[in-house]
């Protein structure tokens, strides 16, 4: 079955960086849409950044000019990297793919999640 296991989350002070890997496997994954989300304690999920299946990448307002999404193929590896982070960051962080090459739609596979904590 599809894997995505993410990795690189903890604690960090702010205007600090951390990096998140996400490891695909069993999913031809190059060819749909991969993103990040996060869930804040209490809070919704709310998308972060994704990247489609032709590299065209999106982030959401909050995290725009401090969060870029890359993905290295030769690794089955999705990245998220945070520089500038800030406490409102603080949430457990999901790697998520599919169902389209576009994200137009909501993932249809998840990883279990990496927490990210931002201390003022």
């Amino acid at each position: 079955h599809v894997q995505l296991v993410e990795s690189g989350g903890g604690s960090v002070q702010a205007g600090g960086s951390l990096r998140l890997s996400c490891e695909v496997s069993r999913y031809r994954w190059v060819n749909y849409c991969m993103g990040w989300f996060r869930r804040k304690e209490g809070g919704r999920r709310e998308g972060v950044a994704s990247i489609d299946a032709d590299g065209y990448t999106s982030f959401a307002e909050s995290v725009k000019g401090r969060f870029t999404v890359s993905k290295d193929i030769a690794s089955n590896t999705l990245f998220l990297q945070m520089n500038d982070l800030k406490p409102e960051d603080t949430a457990m962080y999901y790697c998520a793919a599919g169902p389209l090459r576009s994200c137009s739609a909501l993932p249809n596979k998840w990883g279990q999640g990496t927490q990210v904590t931002v201390s003022s």
